[in-house]
């Protein structure tokens, strides 16, 4: 069974494009990239063949240059090409081109949030890593961006009496792990950061959105126009509920952090049911107690 399509994957294609034209905003993924090669700096080993895959800019493939935790590095972009030195192959994260078992480490940084068969592209990393293998990645979690659907949803029931989707549904973190372990990743490790940025308005937030390649792609978004009262009564609404003390309003961020590794029998694995050579109690230092019966007063 095919996946549902959430997102229309050649209009995401055309906000990117927008968006360098524009002259993106990229404070949200240079931290990712800087974070990325932080979390690999305690991995102790050097990845021959890395790749990147759909990260929206070349930040975590100039990040990972400088840290010499990697030999060879290619771009993995459905825009190919970018203009930045460094190898680069045209490919859509949900089709991969590469062999199995053939990478060393895949890497990514919010682009996997925009996939319509999340499984299928963590499946086929799986397939692509060699054996201790490592895949690591972070992508938008389910509370990013809350403040503005909230304020939109609030706009569009009073002024059009009824809401559409704005925001893309991002994944839950304990989706995510279940994903990993679904897809064959061992020893799969999951993490949040939540990030606020703050603006003046609701209006410069949607301008950086813009400049990020993120604005609505949603295959069910309301194709007329925005009525320019949603577009206000939205904003008053943010400010109403989100904003501090010196009317800066709050935009949440949040970051999914993932990590797998590839099978291989050197990993640790966890022991057999009743393998174990002490008992808890005697760890404790109480008295054991079988099941069924109680402790005394």
């Amino acid at each position: 069974m095919s996946a549902p399509l959430v997102f229309d994957r050649p209009l995401l294609r055309a906000r990117r494009a927008r968006a360098a034209a524009l002259g993106p905003a990229t404070f949200l993924i240079d931290r990712v990239a800087d974070d990325l090669v932080e979390r690999l700096s305690a991995v102790l080993r050097r990845f021959e063949l890395a790749v990147d895959l759909g990260t929206p800019t070349d930040a975590i493939a100039r990040a990972l240059a400088a840290s010499n935790a990697v030999g060879c590095i290619v771009r993995a972009d459905a825009l190919g090409p970018s203009g930045h030195p460094g190898l680069s192959v045209v490919a859509d994260e949900e089709a991969l081109p590469f062999r199995d078992a053939s990478l060393d480490l895949v890497v990514s940084g919010l682009a996997l949030q925009f996939i319509n068969d999340l499984p299928g592209t963590l499946a086929q990393v799986r397939r692509a890593l060699k054996p201790d293998g490592l895949f690591i990645a972070a992508l938008a979690g389910g509370d990013t961006l809350t403040e503005l659907r909230q304020s939109f949803a609030t706009a569009e029931a009073e002024i059009q009496g009824g809401i559409s989707p704005r925001i893309a549904p991002f994944a839950d973190l304990r989706d995510i792990g279940a994903l990993l372990q679904r897809a064959g990743f061992a020893l799969p490790v999951t993490d949040v950061e939540r990030i606020t940025v703050r603006y003046g308005s609701a209006f410069e937030l949607m301008y950086d959105l813009r400049r990020m390649g993120a604005a609505n792609a949603l295959i069910e978004r309301r194709r007329l126009p925005l009525l320019r009262a949603t577009l206000l009564r939205m904003a008053d609404a943010y400010a109403a509920r989100f904003a501090d003390a010196d009317g800066r309003i709050r935009a949440t961020f949040e970051i999914v952090w993932l990590s797998g590794w590839a099978p291989h029998e050197s990993q640790q694995k966890p022991l057999a049911p009743g393998a174990a050579k002490h008992r808890l109690a005697d760890a404790l230092g109480v008295a054991e107690i079988p099941a069924g019966d109680k402790a005394e007063p």
